[in-house]
C-alpha cells in the first residue's frame, strides 16, 4: 500500500470496483467527499470545545444542545468515510490532512461567550451547507453519481436542521433582550409623577 501525493490517495492492490462509473469518476467524488469528511471534523471538534468551555447563565441548554450536536456530526463523518470506502478509495484520517483539505477556520486560544460561540457555529454550517450545494452539483452533474449527490444531499439537510436550532437560539437571545424590559425607554411627560400611590 502506498500514499499517492498527486491524488491524495492511498493506493493499494485490490479487487475492481465494478458499479457503473469509471475510476475517474469515483476518485472526483471521493476528492469531494474528502474535503466534507475535512470540513465536518473540524467542526465536531469546535462543536465539543465550545460544549466543554461554555459558561454563564445559559450553561446548560447550550452544553446540551452542543453535546447533541457533536454527536450526530460524529455520526456524519462516520457515514462520509464509509461512503468513500464504498467507493474504492480511503477516506482522510489525520489531523494533519484534515486541516488541510478543510476550507472551514479555526480559532486556537480563543473562548468566546456563549451567543458567540453558537455564531460562529451556526456561521460553519452555513460554509458546509453552500459547500455541499456545490457538491452535490458537481457529484451529479460532472461525475453523474446520483448515488454521492443524494448521500450529500442527506448530509445538507442534517446540517440545515443543526443551523436553524443555532439560529433559533441567537434569535431568542435577541428578542429576549428588545423585550426584558419594555419600560425601559419610556419617558414620563414633563409635571407627571412615577409615584404609584
Amino acid at each position: 500500500m502506498k500514499f499517492v501525493k498527486e491524488t491524495g490517495f492511498l493506493e493499494m492492490p485490490m479487487r475492481p470496483v465494478n458499479i457503473g462509473l469509471s475510476d475517474e469518476q469515483r476518485e472526483g467524488v471521493c476528492k469531494l467527499l474528502n474535503e466534507d469528511l475535512a470540513n465536518t471534523y473540524l467542526l465536531q471538534i469546535k462543536t465539543k470545545k465550545y460544549h466543554w468551555d461554555v459558561v454563564g447563565p445559559q450553561f446548560r441548554s447550550v452544553h446540551e444542545l452542543l453535546e447533541e450536536q457533536y454527536q450526530a456530526l460524529s455520526e456524519n463523518i462516520d457515514a462520509i468515510a464509509e461512503r468513500t470506502r464504498a467507493l474504492g478509495f480511503f477516506p482522510l484520517g489525520t489531523a494533519r490532512e484534515f486541516v488541510e483539505v478543510a476550507s472551514l477556520q479555526e480559532h486556537p486560544g480563543d473562548i468566546p461567550m456563549a451567543t458567540e460561540m453558537i455564531k460562529r457555529l451556526q456561521s460553519d454550517h452555513e460554509h458546509i451547507i453552500r459547500t455541499l450545494r456545490q457538491h452535490i452539483d458537481t457529484a451529479s452533474e460532472e461525475f453523474h453519481d446520483e448515488g454521492t449527490a443524494d448521500f450529500l444531499t442527506g448530509l445538507m439537510e442534517a446540517h440545515e436542521q443543526m443551523a436553524w436550532m443555532l439560529r433559533s437560539f441567537v434569535d431568542g437571545e435577541a428578542i429576549e433582550t428588545v423585550h426584558s424590559n419594555p419600560h425601559k425607554d419610556s419617558k414620563t411627560p414633563v409635571g407627571a409623577t412615577t409615584d404609584s400611590n
